[in-house]
């Protein structure tokens, strides 16, 4: 038995690798790239027109490539995993065993699977470019690389025996890990029950495994469906049961939408929505840290996806300037314009002193050193928010306690770009509880967002102070889609806080409200009822955080 089970090894064939590279050509001057392709029958090109004529000349190479292999039935489910044959070297630092702890993997610790795949790579440099055939494990573990045609499994048709050579999958508590090129007999859940059809159907009642002798537990851990999910083997005795089943369907369905043609964003968040909480579940069952770690980073994945499906590409889906109007592109996600709204509402509670100036730079400052309690600033940028009155509102933080500076305030209201001044506000530093809890690229974005408002040219040309810049900002900060202010259930903005915000009186918003709208920041604006309702224009909607 053994024997035939390595001659069906030997059947297997190594997976394609299909290779096209760009490199310089003569001297630098002269523009030109050199094309080559890993396949003999392919000879070198020299492209003239410089590296975009060159990449253009690639693709169109890897897209002929790409038609012949489908012409050619596509991906063959027999294939060897080409990323294997390489050691895995496409991906190690995404799969390597026991990176965190610095420990090196041991041998065979890759772990390969899932049904073989037609996948095209493209660096970020557009220098190369790699079709494969290769595992679907692999494929998802590629960065930048994209499945696009997956192999029919082969059907199982080994003769009556051959089973105990190479192991069915529901006689075992999970797959062979590491074993990709071991033959047809490598099972993974996902396919583990239309392998089984296909062979009992292919080879009829003499492909059964043989009667086993064994007590009532061996028995009812062989019934018990078993699975594999981010990497781990689903215990088979694990309890609840019911827990044990969602793993093993969460599994099935990661590895489902591995496969599917086309990007599903709402249906891979609810999937980490379930792994989540399924994973946290487990962790309590059993008491693994490892567990609830996963569990969190379960949890943050789904965060990622549904913002990524709210903002795709740059978008808010479905957001339209009218009913029918182009698609806006807005400057800040839905998530990126909650934490927004956090900061501004920390510093209408946080102010030191009631003038809006103050106000406007401790905004600005707390933006700059909301992650680590640090920044740099410019003279230039306090200038540019605060005109005139820059020099002595510094003086006001300063002397309040709020600011700290490195030297005097006529050296930091010196200093430019190329020689910043680095500030410290004490109440955002690690050793104190922070106010925030978004990343450095939210930080980052947030702060341009507000500095674009405040910077607005047509707020620059009325010369309106600091204000009407924060009433845009509040505005800005506090719209619907189509650029309304305010929730649809609550009619508006209510005006005691946008007063409170924007150091004003309530009766003195509608002045101010007016004065937006004279700079085509607002197309109207009512404070009849206690709230103010406007919308703002359509120049400025994409600097618009949405509700």
């Amino acid at each position: 038995m053994a024997v035939e089970a390595g001659t069906r090894q030997e059947e297997r064939v190594a997976g394609r690798v299909w290779t096209v590279r760009l490199d310089p050509h003569g001297r630098p001057s002269a523009g030109a790239v050199k094309l080559s392709c890993s396949r003999p029958a392919c000879a070198e090109q020299r492209v003239p027109g410089g590296a975009a004529a060159g990449r253009k000349a690639a693709i169109g190479h890897v897209n002929t490539h790409l038609a012949r292999i489908h012409e050619g039935g596509g991906p063959r489910g027999a294939a060897w995993c080409a990323c294997r044959a390489a050691d895995c070297a496409w991906h190690t630092p995404d799969l390597t065993v026991g990176r965190r702890g610095g420990a090196n993997p041991a041998a065979g610790a890759v772990r390969c699977g899932g049904p073989v795949v037609l996948t095209v790579y493209a660096d970020r440099a557009g220098r190369l470019w790699r079709i494969a055939e290769m595992c679907a494990r692999c494929a998802a573990a590629t960065p930048d690389c994209r499945v696009l045609d997956t192999a029919p499994p082969v059907p199982r048709t080994a003769p009556a025996g051959a089973g105990q050579a190479l192991g069915e999958p529901d006689m075992q508590p999970g797959p062979a890990v590491g074993t990709v090129g071991e033959g047809a007999a490598t099972v993974f859940s996902d396919c583990a029950s239309s392998l089984a059809t296909d062979a009992t159907s292919a080879a009829g009642p003499a492909v059964l495994p043989r009667a086993r002798t064994g007590s009532p537990a061996q028995a009812s851990r062989r019934a018990k469906r078993w699975g594999k999910i981010a990497q781990r083997t689903v215990p088979h005795d694990l309890e609840p049961d019911v827990l044990r089943l969602e793993l093993v369907e969460l599994g099935d369905a990661f590895r489902a939408y591995q496969q599917r043609p086309e990007p599903d964003l709402v249906l891979l968040a609810h999937l980490h929505e379930r792994k989540a909480r399924a994973f946290a579940l487990w962790a309590d069952v059993s008491g693994d840290g490892s567990l609830r770690h996963e569990a969190k980073r379960a949890e943050k994945a789904a965060q990622t996806t549904r913002e990524m499906h709210a903002n795709r590409g740059g978008q808010v889906a479905g957001d339209t300037v009218s009913g029918d109007g182009p698609v806006v592109e807005r400057l800040l996600t839905r998530q990126q314009a909650v934490h927004a709204r956090t900061v501004l509402d920390y510093v209408a509670a946080h102010a030191r002193r009631p003038e809006a100036e103050v106000r406007l730079a401790m905004l600005m400052l707390t933006l700059r050193a909301a992650r680590a309690g640090t920044g740099n600033i410019t003279g230039q940028d306090l200038t540019g928010w605060l005109q005139d009155d820059a020099e002595r509102v510094l003086q006001h933080l300063v002397a309040d306690r709020w600011l700290r500076l490195p030297g005097t305030v006529a050296e930091v209201m010196a200093s430019r770009s190329e020689d910043p001044t680095a500030i410290t506000v004490p109440t955002l530093l690690p050793e104190r509880p922070r106010p925030f809890g978004f990343g450095k690229t939210t930080r980052a974005r947030i702060s341009g967002w507000a500095q674009k408002v405040v910077g607005d040219r047509k707020l620059r040309k009325k010369k309106l102070g600091a204000t009407a810049r924060l009433l845009a900002l509040y505005t800005a900060a506090h719209t619907r889609p189509d650029g309304r202010l305010g929730r649809p259930e609550d009619g508006g903005l209510l005006l005691d806080q946008v007063a409170t915000f924007a150091a004003l009186a309530p009766g003195q918003v509608a002045e101010h409200a007016e004065l937006l709208v004279a700079a085509d920041w607002l197309t109207e604006a009512d404070t009849a009822g206690g709230r103010l309702r406007g919308q703002l224009t359509e120049r400025v909607l994409p600097l618009s955080g949405l509700l």
